[in-house]
């Protein structure tokens, strides 16, 4: 079964790049990755660009809206994200609990609809 892994994070509690403890973390997501991989379970993945490049969009009445910035008010903003295929959700959670943003932020585990 496919999941995707959103990582959440807020930009306050990150590391600074080109700090050390950023450095730690980026070594700590190539490991994630490389498990990922090593074990057969990952699909895709990748982080995405800050917040300040983000657009959402609406419809409203028949009229596309869009704004500047990512929808949600809140201190946490996605990321990055995993695709992982794995038996079951225990395994799912197992990867997402290698994902360096899981101890200062969240790593949301959502089953992929495949149609």
């Amino acid at each position: 079964m496919q999941y995707m892994l959103l990582i959440y994070t807020d930009p306050a509690q990150e590391p600074k790049y080109g700090t050390p403890e950023f450095g730690a973390m980026m070594a700590g997501y190539n490991a994630a990755t490389t498990a990922m991989r090593t074990d057969g379970v990952f699909k895709s993945g990748d982080g995405l660009q800050g917040l300040h490049t983000a657009t959402s969009v609406r419809l409203k009445a028949g009229k596309v809206e869009t704004m500047d910035g990512p929808f949600a008010e809140t201190k946490e903003y996605l990321g990055g994200y995993y695709v992982i295929d794995v038996p079951d959700l225990d395994a799912a959670v197992k990867y997402a609990a290698m994902i360096p943003s899981a101890g200062y932020g969240t790593v949301e585990v959502r089953p992929v609809m495949v149609y």
